[in-house]
């Protein structure tokens, strides 16, 4: 069930607030009785990754897409 508080109660308990925030609660902050925001931990997105930075670096096979040796599938699937 969500936290909800009206913005006074907000400014007031903001710090606890964010440590339920942090804990997994879902916290809906309203003003007259409408909700208005939503509190959420912030989470760091991961870099941007760059397309192309093995260029020249790895070499496919022109068997690329063969199937595998019977060896190896058997190997696979002991």
């Amino acid at each position: 069930m969500p936290i909800k508080a009206n913005i006074h109660d907000a400014k007031t308990n903001l710090s606890k607030l964010i440590k339920l925030a942090i804990e997994g609660e879902e916290v809906i902050i309203a003003k007259a009785g409408k909700p208005v925001a939503k509190l959420v931990p912030f989470v760091e997105k991961s870099k941007e990754r760059k397309l192309g930075f093995l260029k020249g670096k790895i070499e496919l096979r022109d068997d690329i897409d063969e199937p595998l040796p019977e060896k190896i599938i058997e190997e696979f699937y002991r």
